[in-house]
């Protein structure tokens, strides 16, 4: 059967078979950013954002996203460009194997596109159905409230994907481009 949808920002028609879960239609079409992890919607590794809200596309449908809007990791940035949340998770070192970070990362999107100021009991609540075997969630906690600062833009990004520390400038340094010694 033919599933219509817009796929990160892009009018699509994709064929998927009446069986498919969403995650099985994405990955068969070359987004594999969501991974197959428990396949059963408990672990939130195949995360994906349907109609602005995070869906587990593992065991969603894929009939049921037709004519439907679906933001994929790969929407974000680039291996040169890091959206601010991809970038908030390298700087706070949230990632260890990295299975679970796309889908982290856009449980942390959708978390921060309802509510730009969570606090530590908000995060935790948006990603207590994410699971990550190696982090030990503290990183990842302060990566999405580095996140929600760098969205906001409070947070300036250095040019090397590092932070400058609020109220800080760093144009008398080496360690940046254009810098020289302090």
């Amino acid at each position: 059967m033919k599933i219509d949808l817009t796929l990160n920002g892009e009018a699509v028609t994709l064929q998927a078979a009446r069986s498919d879960s969403l995650l099985d239609l994405l990955r068969q079409s070359g987004y594999t950013g969501a991974k197959r992890g428990c396949n059963t919607g408990d672990c939130g590794f195949c995360t994906v954002i349907v109609d602005g809200e995070p869906i587990k596309s593992c065991i969603e449908p894929a009939i049921r996203i037709d004519g439907s809007d679906v933001e994929t990791i790969e929407s974000l940035g680039t291996q040169d460009d890091l959206h601010p949340i991809q970038a908030a998770f390298v700087d706070n070192a949230a990632l260890q194997c990295g299975f679970c970070i796309p889908g982290m990362i856009m449980r942390t999107k959708g978390l921060l596109e309802t509510n730009p100021d969570p606090d530590e009991a908000e995060i935790r609540d948006a990603l207590s159905g994410n699971l990550c075997r190696c982090t030990g969630y503290e990183k990842i906690l302060d990566a999405v409230a580095d996140a929600a600062d760098r969205v906001a833009g409070e947070t300036d990004v250095a040019a090397d994907g590092g932070r400058i520390p609020n109220g800080q400038s760093c144009t008398g340094c080496d360690c940046y481009p254009g810098g020289e010694d302090q």
